[in-house]
């Protein structure tokens, strides 16, 4: 029996944003997909998310920035990247030559570089849609995350909605005690798809030094630790708004995956996972086919959201 997994996630745009699949490799972990290329059949996923794309190029962190923990992993990597100049000139002209869509993951420290990155991607060749990252401080408010106040988030989201002519998704922090009002504020300013969740903070520390691991202190915590947290915060979101969403959180098996899908999630992201096993995402995207056929699904959209509905 032939399935459907093909998905749109920008259903109001004129020429929408349209996956092959529901599967995407999450940003942070699968570089600007080049890495992989030799690795992995890039045109069985649905789409790529590039790491993190800012103003200026970034050394990120100091050493030691990641950290294995039980069931997940820390990183305090702290934005490494080229810079929106080097994506645009070296990465972007490779994005354009794949037949699978590359999102472009954009982080800022205040609400004009977010502008300028993203109205310079939005009109670049290869880029498909932008992924604002708004877990990053904002200098304008006294270093006040932008995605933990609905204010602030709806600012950033709506500034950028202007300038941005491709599929705009917000990914949201889940360091909040109301992700649903941050949802609604950033769809009312203009999101096309909500990302969900960001990485949780977290420390490790070092028994022989007595000293944090990091040298960050902190990271966040990524990995299968995290993916109830992640299920049960899609399921809410998705209950609240009428834009997809995009799962994400600790997915390691086609399994996880459905469960996001049936809490509501259009098409989810493989993250952590993708540094253990870099097939993780393709091997999913299998997954799921076997199992719509196995239970005589036509269409994964018959699957979304179905955990949602009371």
């Amino acid at each position: 029996m032939d399935t459907k997994l093909e998905v749109n996630l920008a259903p109001r745009q004129p020429s929408g944003l349209i996956l092959k699949n529901p599967v995407l490799t999450a940003s942070g972990t699968f570089g600007y997909g080049t890495e992989y290329a030799k690795l992995v059949d890039l045109d069985k996923l649905g789409g790529i998310v590039s790491k993190a794309v800012t103003l200026r190029p970034r050394n990120g962190n100091s050493q030691p920035r990641i950290a294995e923990t039980p069931a997940g992993m820390l990183n305090a990597i702290g934005l490494q990247n080229v810079g929106v100049d080097a994506v645009i000139r070296e990465k972007a002209p490779i994005w354009a030559g794949w037949s699978v869509p590359v999102i472009a993951n954009v982080a800022g420290f205040s609400v004009d570089e977010y502008v300028e990155v993203c109205e310079r991607l939005s009109a670049t060749p290869g880029v498909a849609a932008i992924e604002l990252n708004i877990s990053c401080p904002n200098v304008a408010s006294e270093g006040e995350m932008f995605g933990l106040c609905a204010a602030d988030a709806a600012l950033v989201t709506s500034e950028v909605r202007r300038v941005c002519d491709v599929p705009l998704i917000v990914k949201l922090s889940p360091n909040v005690t109301d992700i649903v009002a941050i949802a609604r504020a950033v769809v009312e300013a203009g999101a096309d798809a909500l990302s969900l969740i960001n990485t949780i903070p977290g420390m490790v520390i070092d028994l022989k030094t007595r000293r944090p691991f990091l040298a960050n202190r902190t990271g966040g915590l990524s990995g299968p630790a995290i993916r109830p947290i992640a299920v049960r915060m899609v399921w809410q979101v998705a209950r609240a708004v009428d834009v997809p969403l995009i799962g994400i959180g600790g997915i390691a098996t086609a399994e996880d995956a459905l469960q996001f899908l049936l809490a509501g999630a259009s098409a989810i992201e493989v993250g952590t996972m993708s540094f253990v096993n870099p097939n993780t995402a393709i091997e999913v995207v299998a997954g799921i086919e076997r199992f719509l056929q196995a239970e005589r699904i036509e269409d994964v959209h018959e699957l979304i959201g179905l955990a949602a509905k009371d």
